[in-house]
């Protein structure tokens, strides 16, 4: 008997280990441009339209301390569109409801106050039962230097690298053109996109 539960708990830890490894394959492989989402305008747009591009999603929202970051990102997408650097607007209501507009009020907010050329999504909520499916995906992961969980607020920001890949996250209070954050981008451009050939 004592052999046989030795066997059996063996046999057990080794499925374990084996469904954990999956699970830590298929997190490492996963891709943020999978994803189906909306423009402001209501129309759907595939996150594969990105690809081999450097993304960065930030969580808007029109009301808050933060906001002003939207200055600081536009100018990021000024000096690094060209290279390859796609920022991408999330709007978010559910912080404070800071984001309480429809499409049409955050479009003309974020041109008439801050003159905002990169991709604007329609809102959807980054948390909770109703989390959309991209920050399903991109809140679990362990990325540095923020780490998993749930967004914390306002503009934090997800890092995607020219594969799809998420590599970073940033606090809500990281600047956009801070050091970490601007030499993160930089690296990321400055790599090849994956062919997928040995």
């Amino acid at each position: 008997m004592k052999i046989k539960t030795i066997v059996a708990c063996f046999v057990a830890t080794l499925m374990c280990s084996a469904l954990v490894a999956q699970e830590t394959a298929e997190v490492e492989s996963a891709s943020a441009l999978g994803f189906t989402m909306q423009t402001l305008g209501g129309e759907d747009v595939e996150l594969s339209k990105y690809e081999g591009k450097v993304i960065l999603f930030v969580n808007v929202a029109s009301k808050c301390g933060l906001t002003p970051q939207y200055e600081a990102l536009q100018a990021l997408h000024d000096e690094y569109a060209e290279a390859g650097l796609a920022i991408v607007g999330v709007p978010c209501n559910q912080f404070g409801g800071q984001e309480p507009g429809s499409s049409d009020e955050i479009e003309t907010f974020c041109q008439e106050n801050y003159g905002v050329k990169f991709d604007m999504l329609a809102k959807v909520n980054v948390n909770g039962d109703e989390q959309c499916e991209l920050y399903k995906m991109l809140t679990p992961m362990d990325l540095a230097p923020k780490g998993s969980g749930d967004v914390s607020w306002n503009f934090e920001k997800f890092l995607i690298d020219r594969n799809g890949k998420p590599i970073a996250r940033f606090g809500p209070r990281t600047k956009p053109n801070s050091d970490d954050l601007v030499g993160a981008i930089k690296k990321a451009l400055e790599a090849e996109v994956d062919s997928g050939t040995e």
